[in-house]
């Protein structure tokens, strides 16, 4: 009997808490990733289907894993559990991803469910406190970032930004970390500035934890940074080894601090 399930969205998350141990795969039709592979494939639209194939494949653990993006709901398509839920979802999606989240963990918790985070089942992704690569260099740029997402953070804008020489090159907004260090790059080339990723206040990190990985990496050194920041404990390096490597390979210091 299967107990667990990752419901995988798009980029290598899905497959390293696969790693753990058994678990099924389910795939969301419209979803980054595709439906490959997947065990279960659902509509978002018929969430009352998934909930009986889940149960009825013996799943008591939910870990939602990989890039996710909203989509549309087709009205024709709905069956009468998401039907009932849908004003409630309406509502949270105008408040926000983190409203949307804690709902949809909610909704899952009250089909019987328990939500794992990634770190549950991978912990040794965390990213570490200390130097991670090269040295550990806190400085006026990443005091100057962190201060800023302290303050947007309960506005439930971006979880990394970047800044240098005092200055704020950029804020992660919808779009997402790579294309604000692209930004960054087409914007302030050669600034030696850092980049910090931290988590939200009071997010939801079982359904929504900070990660990077070497393309992270890659971006940030395209984009003439000398630097990474990480909240420990907060945020998930996707292959530790291969950040390191691409760190090592760009110049770049990562490091982590509370």
């Amino acid at each position: 009997m299967v107990a667990r399930a990752i419901i995988a969205g798009d980029g290598v998350l899905p497959g390293l808490l696969a790693e753990a141990g058994p678990a099924l795969t389910v795939r969301l039709q419209g979803m980054p990733g595709g439906t490959g592979g997947a065990d279960i494939v659902a509509r978002l639209e018929r969430l009352g289907g998934l909930f009986s194939d889940l149960h009825d494949a013996g799943v008591a653990e939910i870990c939602f894993a990989g890039g996710m993006r909203r989509v549309g709901f087709d009205a024709a398509a709905l069956d009468a559990v998401t039907e009932a839920l849908l004003p409630r979802l309406t509502t949270a999606m105008g408040q926000g991803d983190d409203a949307l989240l804690r709902d949809i963990v909610a909704i899952f918790e009250a089909e019987g469910f328990t939500i794992l985070g990634a770190d549950d089942l991978r912990p040794d992704l965390l990213a570490p406190a200390g130097a991670i690569a090269g040295a550990a260099r806190p400085d006026g740029d990443a005091a100057r970032a962190r201060a800023v997402l302290a303050a947007l953070g309960p506005l439930d804008v971006g979880q990394a930004a970047v800044a240098a020489q005092g200055q704020i090159l950029g804020i992660e907004t919808l779009q997402g970390t790579d294309a604000m260090l692209d930004f960054v790059a087409a914007t302030a080339p050669g600034s030696g500035g850092v980049l910090v990723k931290r988590a939200k206040p009071g997010q939801d990190l079982r359904v929504d934890m900070p990660a990077i990985g070497p393309e992270t990496v890659a971006r940030a050194a395209a984009a003439g940074l000398s630097g990474i920041e990480l909240q420990a404990g907060h945020v998930l390096l996707l292959d530790p080894a291969a950040v390191r490597a691409a760190c090592d390979a760009h110049g770049l210091n990562l490091w982590a601090v509370p």
